[in-house]
């Protein structure tokens, strides 16, 4: 009898980490793969999924204009219950730290169905940062069955907490699996021409805490670098949220070596990111990304859940303060021993081969 495996997730970074697990999983003749986006985000989800020929079999479409953090809670709660008790599978996976994953976590516990964690034991200690996403993903590991943490840190810190070590795998990340299949020879793109010779930086800024003057702050040392730097030019695909985009063009516009470009497919920003000089960014995939492309990464952030990458030398956190974050620009800019270490510093986040492992071990137990 084949084994039941149901797969939620709403935003466009869950969607490149499970559409690997996904395609995985439906090539396993044990398993019978259903697949539910809550639509969180929607437009940015939808282009991931045709990067990966996913068609999902559900879709809450739960997505509003200015949704706040309740109205996604609540819409997929309600969501997901019934729809829960139409599919009856024997397990669902949830990926990371969002409020999708929190809030089909909490539905699946309400109905006693068991929870699989891709990308568990991330951890900073503050519950508000990263916002609300620490809170998220220490609730789901309580809720969790199987916690599939991409590095040995991250199980060091499940166990840290009290569970259980026969709960708890170590698989790697599964968006190195996704670069596997994305990141190519030759690409090309018409944004990639604009750079030419110049070394690229490749920006994200998206996070909640960082918008307002943490925001400003960024943008503006990003502008004094660039424009200190004849040969340098940045590429920043700008994020959906209104109010992102509003300091972004009171901050960058008028700069003639700054580009602000829509949101990139999956496919293309993987090749960005590989054609890239250094990477300056608040994401958190991002993170995990780069450093496996050996981009030296600058964490817009005071705190990473991902302190491996720290540790081993590939990221540094540069905060939100505008004299440090320029002053970081400018040494990977100008120190080329300096960016070399950062650049042969390497991925500690895994092989390529998550998505197998984790198939393995739901289709065993």
């Amino acid at each position: 009898m084949k084994k039941k495996i149901m797969l939620i997730f709403g935003t466009r970074p869950e969607a490149i980490k499970m559409c690997p697990l996904i395609c995985e999983l439906k090539a396993r003749d044990e398993a019978q793969t259903v697949v539910c986006v809550t639509g969180q985000h929607r437009q940015m989800l939808y282009r991931v999924l045709d990067a990966f020929s996913v068609v999902p079999d559900y879709d809450l479409s739960i997505m509003t204009e200015s949704q706040t953090l309740f109205d996604i809670t609540s819409r997929t709660l309600d969501g997901i219950g019934s729809l829960l008790d139409e599919v009856k599978p024997d397990t669902v996976l949830v990926h990371g730290d969002t409020t999708t994953a929190f809030a089909a976590s909490l539905a699946c516990f309400y109905k006693r169905i068991p929870v699989g964690h891709v990308e568990a034991g991330l951890r900073t200690y503050n519950i508000y940062s990263p916002f609300p996403e620490e809170f998220n993903r220490r609730a789901i590991a309580i809720i969790a069955r199987y916690c599939f943490a991409p590095t040995e840190r991250a199980r060091l810190n499940l166990l840290s907490e009290g569970y259980k070590p026969e709960g708890i795998f170590v698989t790697g990340n599964t968006v190195i699996d996704a670069l596997r299949t994305t990141v190519r020879e030759g690409y090309s793109h018409p944004e990639l021409e604009w750079v030419g010779d110049s070394r690229l930086i490749t920006v994200t800024v998206h996070r909640r805490e960082n918008l307002g003057m943490p925001m400003r702050n960024i943008f503006r040392a990003l502008r004094k670098a660039v424009s200190e730097a004849s040969d340098v030019k940045a590429i920043y695909p700008i994020h959906m949220n209104p109010l992102v985009r509003r300091i972004a063009n009171e901050e960058l516009c008028g700069c003639d070596r700054i580009k602000m470009i829509e949101p990139l497919d999956v496919f293309d920003f993987h090749n960005f990111l590989a054609r890239s000089y250094l990477i300056l960014t608040d994401s958190g995939g991002i993170q995990e990304e780069a450093s496996f492309l050996r981009k030296p990464v600058l964490v817009a952030r005071e705190t990473t859940e991902r302190p491996e990458g720290v540790e081993q030398g590939t990221l540094r956190l540069v905060g939100t303060d505008e004299a440090n974050i320029y002053r970081s620009l400018k040494l990977l800019l100008e120190d080329e021993r300096a960016y070399r270490a950062m650049q042969r510093a390497g991925s500690p986040y895994g092989d390529g081969f998550a998505s197998k492992r984790i198939a393995d071990i739901l289709l065993k137990h």
